[in-house]
């Protein structure tokens, strides 16, 4: 049976083509998220600055499993702890900080790092002219040099921690690994702790091994040493030590891709069962001779598991090498758009390889099993009589896999209602359920087609004629071939548009709900590390000016029930919050948001158990432990869920250290143009100030919801292509098939322009019973997230999306039908008419 499987392919082209491609895409896009998922997995990047050393001691990154989202710096008592571990050569201490130089009163090449003279020889670094810096001096990189045009002797203006100061250039270093680096400026050791204001703190310490010390058991006794305290890296994850607040992508990662390989996995299950399924129906001729002749159940069961597995193995092989492309592709959406760090290093090894050939095997092999039972199993005097057409389709297994997808779409909707809330993984219920409810659909769909096709029938009659007639009479005489055509087009609608509302609901609701709390009409913002506190002070006093507000993001931990919930920290100035941001239903008082305290939502204190006057337990971003007392509440809003500290308090524990916005409100009827023209020369004074309005503000502070949308699209517009080749795939083979029907079609007296007339109609059918079909799948996504995220049954989003999902079903349906029986009949009736039927 093997050779006969082996020759089989030879004369199946179409259907066999179909199904390997099916394979071969899907393989490679389970692959694919594959790659992202372990690339998530181990996030790991080459290290650049810290590469002279082969151990890198750096702070905790992480707080009760969850990331830390600012740099945790470690206390000088660890570098004696790592100082005394048996094997330990010598250390060097890394300190890095904003630091930027200024010429004319603008930033020379902003986003350059200050750092201590020590860390220098981490890169390494080598003076190419003057000397180490010591006391209001400064070692500038020569790249930095060249751009600032400045040289050993000069004075420069640099700004850093918020303080513009003036240092004299004692010389200049270079490095020539070959790696592209941020601009970096060396300060002496003492004074670089002076302008990091890091408490005697460092950010890392590199480890060089004694000679002939082993660097892997001096990692071990590294850590195990400073274990509590700090973490040590080697290899490929030193880079994060550069990297603060990187591994707080990881879990987005993650997510973005377990969910959307999740769904990958069943929709390339539904292609490959659904193009496989197909070509075997329209064997069946084949089948019932082979039955005939003497052929055993067993027999036929085992050939068609021979071609299937020809298929596959050869499909997965071929499908390793698009995989990675395509993975690079999904990587460098994530990283393009701001998901994750473009330091992060993509990989793709062999885990995500065998997972993808996997799926795609066992995809295959189930269709075969499945589609190929009932060939398999009939009795050989009925099947030479039931092979020219194929009419019982409701089996006892198809019936309850229908019912068994159907339920957990509908159950996954339902725990979206009733369990799930307001939050980023509710599109982890809302979403897989349009996917396993259209699949449902899709095995029930001969029954449900030939229903819908008699229902509009006398229209399509009245509307098409002859050509409408013939056209129904094939759908209601072979509804199990036209459901084989319509259940990849159910999938595609049913994701596409439930993907498409689920995000444009999102998007509007954020919007909405954020422009509605933010009542500044100007925001100052720094690109130099962050404004000194008398900035603030300055913007208050301009004339008209209502009020002004520094605001810090961050997110941090509540400590509530004995483990870690993040929530977003802003921390805010008490004398402007209630001029820049909405609080309704305040009780207690904002003003008192001074020091060790707290205000939070309403709802937010009855979840945590506290009241005015209560100590509320948390941990900032950099992982420090803080007991704030409760000064205020006010009314919740889910889509704005945080914690108000003082901006003073919540500053020291970001990276930056300082507030790097300030929300500035004018009064009702002062002149917006005058204040403008006021804060203009405000950020004259202090270089890197740049200020926007207030629609800006909003969108720069939905930017994460923005990227994690144009992630989205990407991932689905993918998923949306593979289920749309499907839909091209089937089609074709379908149209191909049917080439000796349209011989004698024309044989019998029809034209050209009749077939196609035909055939124009019976795409039309498919695509409404599709339409129909697939609208409802997306039902199960859109009214149950609708229903959490914007409290109505219906999505947010133009009525266009769902015309251009609809227009382009309706386009690949037609072009796929149309154009290869256009083509076909271009040879003589009397020789197709001779292909079997």
């Amino acid at each position: 049976m093997w050779l006969l499987a082996l020759r089989t392919l030879k004369f199946r082209k179409t259907g066999f083509i179909a199904t390997f491609v099916a394979m071969f895409l899907g393989a490679a896009i389970v692959m694919a998220c594959g790659g992202l998922m372990e690339t998530g997995v181990r996030m790991a990047t080459a290290p650049q600055r810290l590469a002279g050393v082969p151990i890198v001691v750096t702070g905790q990154q992480t707080y009760d499993s969850a990331a830390l989202t600012e740099r945790d710096r470690i206390d000088p008592g660890v570098l004696d702890t790592v100082k005394a571990v048996p094997g330990v050569g010598s250390t060097i201490t890394d300190l890095s900080f904003p630091a930027t130089v200024v010429m004319g009163g603008k930033a020379v090449d902003v986003g350059s790092v200050g750092h201590n003279w020590t860390s220098a020889e981490l890169t390494p670094y080598s003076l190419t002219q003057g000397a180490a810096p010591g006391s209001g001096q400064v070692v500038l990189d020569s790249a930095l040099a060249a751009d600032s045009g400045t040289g050993v002797g000069s004075s420069v203006q640099l700004t850093a921690h918020g303080t513009l100061r003036t240092f004299t250039v004692s010389g200049i270093a270079h490095q020539d690994t070959g790696r592209k680096l941020q601009p970096s400026l060396f300060f002496a050791d003492a004074q670089a702790q002076q302008l990091a204001a890091s408490d005697g703190k460092f950010d890392s310490i590199g480890v060089l091994p004694a000679p002939g010390v082993d660097v892997s058991g001096l990692q071990r006794a590294v850590s195990s040493a400073v274990s509590g305290k700090a973490v040590v890296l080697t290899g490929e994850r030193r880079g994060l030590a550069d990297l603060p607040g990187a591994l707080s992508s990881q879990q987005t990662v993650i997510i973005l891709a377990a969910v959307f390989g999740s769904w990958a996995v069943l929709i390339v299950m539904f292609g490959v069962a659904s193009t496989l399924g197909l070509s075997l129906q329209q064997r069946a001729h084949e089948m019932a001779l082979l039955r005939a002749i003497g052929t055993t159940s067993r027999q036929v069961r085992r050939m068609i598991l021979g071609e299937t597995a020809v298929l596959s193995v050869l499909a997965t092989a071929l499908g390793i090498a698009p995989g990675f492309v395509i993975g690079r592709l999904l990587y460098g959406q994530l990283t393009g758009n701001g998901v994750i760090s473009k330091e992060i290093a993509f990989h793709e090894g062999w885990t995500p390889i065998t997972v993808g050939a996997f799926a795609a095997i066992v995809a295959a092999v189930g269709a075969a099993l499945f589609a190929g039972r009932k060939a398999a199993r009939t009795k050989p005097v009925a099947a030479l009589a039931a092979s020219t057409l194929q009419t019982r389709w409701l089996t006892a297994t198809r019936l309850l896999l229908a019912l068994f997808f159907m339920v957990n779409g509908v159950m996954l909707s339902v725990i979206t209602v009733t369990v799930m809330t307001d939050g980023p993984t509710l599109a982890s219920t809302a979403g897989p359920a349009s996917v396993l409810f259209a699949t449902g659909l899709a095995l029930l769909a001969p029954g449900i087609t030939k229903a819908i096709v008699v229902a509009v029938s006398r229209p399509v009659r009245a509307l098409s004629g002859l050509s409408g007639s013939m056209a129904l009479r094939n759908a209601i005489t072979d509804n199990v071939r036209m459901a084989g055509a319509v259940a990849p087009v159910v999938l595609l609608i049913g994701v596409a548009t439930g993907t498409l509302y689920m995000q444009s609901t999102e998007d509007h609701v954020s919007a909405k709900s954020y422009a509605s709390s933010v009542l500044a009409d100007f925001v100052l913002n720094s690109s130099t590390g962050g404004f000194a506190p008398s900035v603030v002070g300055s913007v208050r006093s301009i004339p008209g000016v209502a009020g002004a507000c520094e605001l810090v993001s961050s997110i941090g931990f509540v400590d509530s029930g004995g483990r870690g919930n993040s929530i977003d920290l802003r921390g805010v100035s008490a004398d402007g919050v209630l001029q820049t941001i909405a609080l309704n239903s305040l009780t207690g008082s904002i003003g008192d948001l001074r020091g060790n305290t707290v205000a939070l939502s309403d709802t937010q204190a009855r979840n945590f158990g506290v009241r005015i006057g209560d100590n509320l337990k948390i941990h900032f971003g950099d992982g420090a432990a803080a007991d704030p007392r409760v000064v205020a509440t006010y009314a919740d809003n889910p889509q704005e869920e945080y914690l108000l500290l003082p901006s003073a308090v919540l500053a020291p524990h970001t990276t930056a250290g300082l507030p790097a916005k300030i929300l500035v409100r004018a009064d009702a009827d002062a002149d917006l143009a005058r204040i403008q023209s006021h804060l203009d020369s405000v950020a004259a004074a202090v270089p890197g100030t740049t200020i926007a309005d207030r629609s800006t503000l909003t969108g720069s502070d939905n930017q994460i919801q923005q990227i994690l949308a144009a992630s989205n699209y990407t991932i689905v517009a993918m998923i949306v292509g593979y289920a749309a080749n499907t839909v091209i795939n089937t089609l074709i083979a379908v149209t191909r098939r049917r080439q000796g029907e349209f011989g004698l079609q024309r044989l019998t007296g029809a034209t050209k322009a009749q077939v196609l007339g035909m055939l124009s109609v019976e795409g039309v059918l498919v695509a409404v019973v599709a339409t129909v079909l697939g609208t409802i799948a997306s039902a199960a996504t859109i009214v149950p997230y609708s229903l959490v995220k914007a409290k109505s049954v219906l999505p947010e989003g133009s009525i266009g999306s769902y015309l251009a999902i609809i227009g382009g079903a309706f386009a690949l349906i037609l072009g796929a039908t149309l154009l290869p029986s256009w083509w076909g009949m271009r040879t003589p009736p009397i020789e197709t008419a001779r292909s079997p039927a």
